[in-house]
């Protein structure tokens, strides 16, 4: 209901806690930023900074080509869950079992390789550092 309380797991509180968790994961160098949109949920964003160190940046209000390939992203979970879906009704191994099937489908924006391939490049190049010419 438009308005009305958050469903369950969405609150500002339940975010905040559930990115921080995620995020306390990734090697320090890929958690500098976050860029989000005006939503509430992430109106914690302060705490969220001060627990994690990750800068929160928001995009402009009505301006979602600033979030294009999350956008896209979105529209991708919408195949299995329909805006409004509350997700704690879906267990840990089904929402992991979509995560894994859309990080396995390539995406034109990385060069035709899947998110999980990109993602892999990412932590092998921050664990092993990346030379400069300066």
């Amino acid at each position: 209901m438009k308005n009305g309380p958050a469903l369950a797991g969405h609150g500002a509180v339940a975010v905040c806690g559930a990115i921080t968790r995620s995020i306390r994961t990734l090697p320090q160098q890929l958690r500098q930023s976050l860029t989000w949109d005006q939503g509430a949920e992430l109106s914690q964003h302060a705490q969220l900074r001060i627990d994690t160190g990750v800068q929160v940046y928001f995009c402009d209000p009505h301006s979602p080509w600033q979030r294009g390939t999350n956008e896209n992203t979105n529209g991708l979970l919408r195949q299995y869950f329909p805006k409004g879906t509350d997700l704690s009704d879906h267990s840990a191994a089904a929402l992991t079992a979509v995560a894994t099937t859309l990080n396995s489908r390539p995406r034109k924006t990385l060069g035709w390789r899947t998110p999980a391939e990109a993602f892999d490049e990412l932590l092998r190049s921050a664990h092993t550092g990346v030379a400069t010419t300066t």
